[in-house]
């Protein structure tokens, strides 16, 4: 797990990513994110630390995941695609490598429950895996409605022994379960440790986050070399809903100026309609979970209620470190409805026999956009597999 302490991209002292991060929180929650603030670069670089993280990483999690030259879908769209397998790792998406490195640091720090949130329910089970893992009680928070579309992933969460805690309140999804999650912490905060799965929320998180997920670039960076004597793709693409797969997958290209960074944003029924999750293209800079960013709000600052086909985009804002990618110029945002995503799913699936979760059929989405040339390569974060959505996968047949 290396460091970037010196990039422009990376977070300053205060939290912040350019104009936004930062720790927008109740009083009571102070003590355990100053708690986190102060401890967590000095826990995660110890070396029995990395040891312990990078051992599970390999012999648990199944790591390094491969990058996969997609040659059917290069012959398709004319250019050269490798995709990174973090469909396979242990639990079916890049969401336990921060999991494994969260559960660590909590036992370091004298915590003995957990918390969690999902939308997807792919943090959900990685959370609930790590704690059956070292014997440590979970609850999960999910939305009512995102229980209902992502069952087997709550099944394996009970089997897992977690319990699974439904939202519902809002619109029942991400943005509920997160509220639910806080609020737990907030009445717990001496013996429980909040594992968030995505680059949002307070700092330390974000950042915290991003470098449990950064080991995919890492990856992707010597495996690229490797197969093709460059270590630097033209186009880097990953789905951002709060982003963490694509911090991990962006991580170590931050400072490298000729790869283009693209982040692929659900815009649900079209960012023309009330009906969307493209943050960018329609939010504006607020508060949201205990960071500052970009989130869809209404003019008086409520949040607008997001929609995607996919659980795990369905939330109305992103982190602080693609909000700062987004207005520095550095990534560039392209939008993907829920008919483009399933249609990326299916062609993937027909063309290189791998069924992607639909999150990231959304980054597939995005391709036929670039315009990459025949000769230029495009690394995608494939994040996770597509079987909980089979269901939904099977209505649009």
């Amino acid at each position: 797990m290396l460091q970037i302490e010196n990039s422009a991209f990376a977070v300053n002292e205060r939290g912040y990513y350019g104009n936004f991060g930062g720790a927008w929180i109740p009083e009571m929650l102070y003590p355990n994110v100053e708690e986190l603030r102060k401890n967590y670069l000095d826990i995660i670089y110890r070396d029995e630390f990395q040891e312990e993280f990078n051992d599970l990483l390999k012999n648990y999690v199944g790591r390094p995941t491969p990058l996969y030259f997609a040659n059917r879908l290069s012959e398709k769209y004319q250019t050269n695609i490798y995709l990174k397998r973090e469909d396979l790792c242990h639990t079916g998406a890049h969401k336990v490598n921060n999991t494994i490195g969260q559960i660590l640091l909590a036992k370091r720090l004298g915590k003995n429950k957990i918390v969690a949130e999902t939308g997807a329910g792919q943090h959900g089970v990685a959370t609930a895996t790590v704690c059956a893992l070292m014997g440590i009680e979970c609850i999960v928070y999910m939305g009512e409605v995102d229980i209902e579309r992502q069952a087997p992933n709550v099944a394996r969460m009970k089997m897992l022994g977690a319990e699974v805690r439904p939202a519902k309140s809002g619109s029942r999804t991400l943005k509920d379960a997160t509220n639910e999650a806080m609020r737990h912490w907030i009445n717990n905060p001496m013996d429980t440790h909040y594992i968030i799965g995505s680059v949002v929320g307070p700092h330390p998180y974000p950042d915290m986050v991003a470098r449990f997920q950064s080991v995919i670039s890492e990856e992707i960076k010597k495996q690229l070399l490797e197969q093709t004597g460059n270590a630097n793709p033209d186009y880097l693409v990953a789905c951002v809903g709060g982003g963490s797969n694509a911090a991990g997958t962006y991580f170590h290209y931050l400072d490298e100026p000729s790869v283009k960074i693209i982040a692929a944003e659900a815009a649900g029924h079209g960012i023309t309609t009330d009906k969307s999750a493209a943050t960018t293209f329609l939010g504006k800079k607020g508060v949201l979970h205990g960071s500052k960013s970009l989130l869809m709000q209404t003019l008086d600052g409520q949040v607008v209620e997001p929609h995607s086909i996919s659980a795990g985009l369905d939330y109305p804002g992103i982190g602080p470190m693609h909000a700062h990618l987004w207005e520095s110029g550095r990534a560039k945002f392209y939008d993907a409805t829920d008919e483009e995503a399933l249609a990326a799913g299916f062609e993937l699936t027909k063309l290189e026999g791998i069924i992607p979760a639909i999150e990231s059929a959304h980054a597939l989405a995005v391709l036929g956009k670039l315009n990459a040339g025949k000769d230029e390569t495009v690394v995608v974060s494939l994040s996770g597999r597509g079987d909980k959505d089979l269901a939904t996968y099977m209505k649009h047949i």
